[in-house]
């Protein structure tokens, strides 16, 4: 059977997801669960998309609208941009697909750092591509290192900012210097997932690059808006970049609740803002604690805190899950002494801190 697979797959770690409640709750025999793994909202999801997509339910026997024509156009308003910038996406894995299957040839190389969002390697790997690694540097992207690993066959370079796992970000002074001198045939993917917790000045406006440069700019709907199980990202893009990527798109990757839920989103302004409260809030908190724990961690500009436990932290997350708490282990990063905890609530933050002294 093993002679019947790609060589490249049999070399793939495949991506690990973060335990769900109910398979722990099933597992372990327990009542309550909460979950602080990966990243998502705690207040769960905009209300305005829940709404839409309630609307949406009698239209299921149709098909989406396979160009995401009025989710794209909302979008384009949303940013000061025309939908010919946008590219819909299952998520921000499948643009990722996306964009390495348009413009990565077979004999060509990908680039991004060692400790970084798990997918570019994996994806990567899987479509055969090879993809090198640059060491962090204080737990951040290093842009000159990272500039000077590019050689004549590097044709893209993804920069996860903030970046996933550990929370850092690259500031807009850095990516201009990166971005200066790049080879013409080089496209940097910025990931932008969690920029909607961003609470600095420094970060780059990213969207402002795409009209003469070769970049790329993933957003998501998973994140502050609580759609994670809805599947909705896009790529922001000039529109020559866009169009050969649409060619790429498998029509309908974009589900009908999904586009519903989107463009109700794009409008809810007060959850948004509830979210940004109650993780900034909710970092201070774990912040304060971990000092009195004596732990170090990453200060962070994202919904979750990566933190040295001091000991292995696959054994620490296996003994949080006894406690109904599931974190996230750093083992697949190559972290071997640290968790991953996202902000939640106020209630979930304080179990987390209570339950963390216990295992500790």
């Amino acid at each position: 059977m093993i002679s019947l697979v790609r060589k490249h797959i049999l070399k793939i770690d495949p991506y690990e997801a973060g335990k769900p409640i109910e398979e722990v709750k099933r597992q372990l025999g327990l009542k309550e669960v909460i979950k602080l793994a990966s990243n998502e909202n705690p207040l769960g999801p905009s209300p305005k998309a829940v709404a839409a997509m309630k609307r949406s339910l009698s239209e299921l026997n149709r098909y989406p609208d396979s160009s995401g024509f009025y989710l794209k156009r909302k979008l384009a308003k949303f940013l000061s941009l025309t939908p010919a910038n946008i590219v819909l996406g299952n998520g921000s894995d499948e643009l990722i697909d996306i964009i390495i299957k348009t413009f990565v040839e077979e004999d060509e190389h990908i680039l991004t750092a060692d400790h970084t969002f798990l997918e570019y390697k994996i994806i990567g790997s899987v479509k055969g591509r090879t993809v090198n690694c640059v060491p962090l540097k204080y737990f951040k992207y290093d842009l000159v290192a990272l500039k000077k690993k590019i050689d004549r066959k590097t044709k893209l370079i993804f920069i996860a900012n903030p970046n996933n796992p550990t929370g850092t970000y690259v500031t807009k002074y850095e990516l201009e210097d990166f971005l200066k001198g790049l080879p013409h045939g080089v496209i940097v993917v910025l990931d932008e997932a969690y920029d909607a917790f961003i609470d600095v000045d420094d970060f780059p406006n990213s969207l402002s690059l795409i009209r003469n440069q070769n970049v790329i700019v993933l957003k998501t709907f998973s994140k502050a808006y609580g759609l994670a199980g809805v599947r909705l990202g896009y790529a922001v893009t000039r529109p020559e970049f866009a169009a050969y990527m649409e060619i790429s798109r498998q029509p309908f990757n974009v589900n009908l609740l999904a586009q519903a839920a989107g463009m109700a989103a794009l409008e809810d302004r007060a959850f948004l803002q509830k979210t940004r409260r109650t993780i900034l809030e909710g970092k201070n908190y774990l912040y304060d604690n971990l000092k009195k724990l004596g732990l170090a961690y990453v200060p962070s500009v994202a919904n979750f805190i990566l933190i040295d436990v001091g000991k292995d932290g696959f054994e620490v997350f296996r003994e949080m899950l006894k406690f109904g708490v599931i974190v996230r282990h750093m083992r697949q990063y190559g972290l071997k002494n640290y968790i991953r905890v996202t902000v939640g609530t106020k209630r979930e933050n304080e179990r987390f801190v209570k339950v963390l002294k216990k295992v500790l």
